[in-house]
């Protein structure tokens, strides 16, 4: 039997550490090739780790949490054959404390296949159609089964306990289909109550969820931003019947050769010609060297939710985009940073960004600004509502502009203007266009 070793490996673009966010493997676990071992997160994405060789786990190179070295030992694997781990060199310690977040084992039979070092891939979850109902698992109580962290997130909103659900996955690890076709079985008890209709027993149970990760990240961003920025929210709503009849119009037209508009490029293009006349707005802040610094490119963030966490991929030169072009990179990056494929340079170098909750974007919001930039634009949905005008009381379609800028920067009464330069692009929407 020999050792064999798997480094933290480089995940590229001068990446020097990454944080080990979540084992799926515990000492003593049997494992097989390309099973995931472990999640790493880089500053924006998260990445797999897959096992390039069967065997037994002998040791873990640091806890959930723990932000290691590229190049240093993640884990350590008993293989048959010679390993690739020499004699000479220090032992990897084969007692590594086991992480509060641990999985069962893979199966048993592991065959001898020394491979090459394991190649990371960021997370894409594989198309595979929806496994068929099953009985609920018998597992203890304190068994952890495999699945990723946005399947258990997926389960605890759903109230689902993981230990009931039968895994479809490689070395059956939980994904999203077990969850919606345990969900789907009318005679299983759902959100872990014994029996139907004991909605109101009593719950006592309780978890602990370590921040680590991407919500990390996130945290400490939010918390520097909020910090360090002088914050102050401004908000307008917008007649946008109009916008939304042209909308609808060019969506009938066109939808079908140049694909469907949402509302987010027409806002994209509204900032961008409103920067036109507040370039002060499109800047960014460099608080210690006290700098600003205008930009003439507009490089739009746009908020997106992923399973991991708050993402903020970038449209770059959206000046110099169609409203279908900023439509089609938007969905496209969208895509990436949901999937978990977008690149480092494409979550980075926003000059303002766009935030929406879409359907959910509720009345008010007071978003937080993305440092270094100096602003960011709200949406909320769009709601239909009684308005008067000319002395008519008429059904128009509104909604409304909550915006954040640093007053360090932005004074108020360029804040007010800028958003209600956007508020007359989008009520009169053939000024979009006008150059």
């Amino acid at each position: 039997m020999g050792t064999h070793v798997i480094k933290m490996p480089d995940i590229g673009e001068g990446i020097a550490e990454v944080e080990l966010a979540q084992w799926h493997v515990k000492v003593g676990d049997l494992v097989v090739e390309d099973q995931i071992l472990a999640d790493v997160m880089t500053d924006k994405a998260m990445v797999d780790i897959p096992s390039p060789v069967h065997g037994k786990v002998i040791a873990l190179g640091g806890e959930p949490g723990e932000v290691m070295a590229v190049g240093s030992i993640l884990i350590s694997i008993e293989v048959e054959g010679a390993g690739n781990f020499k004699e000479s060199a220090q032992a990897p310690a084969a007692s590594h404390k086991e992480p509060a977040a641990i999985n069962k084992p893979a199966p048993a039979a592991v065959a001898a296949a020394p491979q090459a070092e394991a190649k990371p891939a960021v997370r894409s979850q594989p198309a595979c159609s929806r496994p068929a109902p099953q009985a609920p698992v018998a597992r203890e109580a304190d068994e952890r089964p495999l699945a990723s962290p946005a399947v258990r997130k997926h389960a605890l909103d759903q109230g689902i306990q993981l230990r009931l659900v039968q895994g479809s996955g490689p070395a059956g690890r939980i994904l999203h289909e077990d969850l919606d076709a345990y969900l789907a079985q009318d005679s299983q008890p759902l959100h872990g109550y014994s029996a139907p209709g004991t909605g109101y027993a009593e719950r006592h149970d309780e978890e602990q969820i370590q921040v680590i990760g991407m919500r990390r990240k996130i945290a400490q961003r939010m918390q520097e931003s909020k910090h360090r920025a002088a914050h102050f929210s401004y908000v307008e709503e917008v007649d946008v019947t109009a916008l939304e009849e042209l909308r609808v119009h060019l969506n009938e037209k066109h939808g079908a050769s140049r694909g469907k508009l949402t509302l987010l490029p027409f806002l994209v293009r509204a900032m961008v010609v409103a920067l036109r006349e507040f370039p002060q707005i499109n800047a960014r802040y460099d608080d210690e060297a006290q700098v600003i610094t205008r930009l003439g490119a507009v490089h739009v963030g746009v908020a997106t939710q992923s399973d991991i966490g708050l993402m903020v991929p970038v449209v770059r030169h959206a000046e110099a985009r169609s409203l279908w072009g900023n439509a089609e990179e938007i969905s496209r990056l969208a895509q990436a940073a949901r999937s978990g494929k977008a690149a480092r340079d494409e979550l980075s170098g926003s000059t303002i960004t766009l935030t929406s909750l879409g359907a959910l974007g509720g009345i008010v919001s007071t978003p937080v600004l993305n440092l270094p930039e100096v602003a960011i634009v709200g949406v909320n949905r769009i709601v239909e509502r009684p308005m008067v005008i000319k002395g008519q009381i008429v059904i128009r379609k509104m909604m409304n502009l909550s915006s954040s800028f640093d007053h360090r920067v932005v004074d108020g009464m360029d804040a007010a203007q800028f958003i209600q330069a956007i508020r007359g692009l989008l009520e009169q929407p053939a000024t979009l266009f006008v150059d």
